[in-house]
């Protein structure tokens, strides 16, 4: 496979001084440009609770659509660190259109990690893909498994995610990657106990997690938008946050509402 992302991308500094790209392929940027380290921390870690489980669990997987940047890579990796963390994790992501290692060196994330080299380990993955699976061992507790193709092409017999970050571009530059078929994927490979999350808060997204089989919270966005988007298979998972009524959001994305 080749790659022409560094002709089309291009760094980009948020309102909170952290890198994110611009997209041309998309006409998106890869994070809100109000905050991109911000935005991953509260989304992905904070909202989730994600946090508290990186202690008190011997295993965890988690399943990234939308590798990106690598971020969330990073802030998990440095959360470990801080934290000492004895939990082993195995960090599946898909990404169609990585990011060339001359874009990935530029990063300013070094500046917003307690553990600054880790940064170096980005360049090297971006410097070292091929076509369909590649696995990283990024440290003795965690590996990184990253498919460079299209989701619909990956493909994982053991898979089975406790969190899931959904970080794919917005449903508006991206539908694809937020079909009710995607979310009903995503579930197959799914622990009862998963927990996805996203920035996203549109009602075509409630509507596809709903009739994908997913119980559906909406909670307090980040960095100035109003709401985002909880999905659990255990309902209990989402008893802190307000449900909607995922029987009516199911009916109305098979009757084309949000078409």
């Amino acid at each position: 496979m080749t790659d022409d992302s560094s002709e089309e991308s291009k760094l980009v500094e948020t309102r909170d001084g952290s890198h994110t790209v611009y997209s041309s392929r998309f006409d998106q940027h890869y994070h809100n440009p109000n905050g991109a380290i911000a935005e991953s921390r509260y989304v992905f870690f904070e909202k989730t609770g994600l946090l508290n489980n990186l202690n008190n669990r011997d295993q965890l997987t988690i399943l990234e659509v939308g590798f990106g940047t690598g971020l969330n890579l990073l802030l998990l990796m440095d959360y470990c660190l801080n934290q000492d963390s004895p939990t082993k994790i195995d960090y599946y992501s898909v990404e169609g259109f990585p990011l060339s290692p001359e874009v990935a060196k530029d990063f300013n994330y070094s500046e917003y990690l307690s553990h600054p080299n880790l940064t170096n380990q980005i360049g090297t993955i971006f410097g070292n893909l091929s076509g369909g699976m590649n696995h990283f061992e990024i440290t003795e507790n965690l590996t990184l498994h990253l498919f460079y193709g299209m989701f619909e092409d990956f493909k994982s017999d053991n898979l089975q995610a406790n969190y899931i970050f959904h970080d794919a571009f917005s449903p508006d530059a991206n539908p694809d990657l937020w079909s009710g078929e995607v979310f009903q994927k995503l579930k197959q490979l799914s622990a009862n106990d998963a927990m996805l999350s996203t920035y996203s808060a549109a009602s075509s997204a409630q509507g596809a997690l709903a009739w994908a089989g997913w119980k559906v919270a909406k909670t307090r966005g980040a960095l100035g938008k109003r709401e985002m988007i909880l999905a659990a298979l255990d309902a209990d998972r989402l008893s802190d946050h307000k449900r909607i009524n995922e029987e009516r959001y199911a009916q109305r994305y098979e009757e084309g509402d949000f078409d």
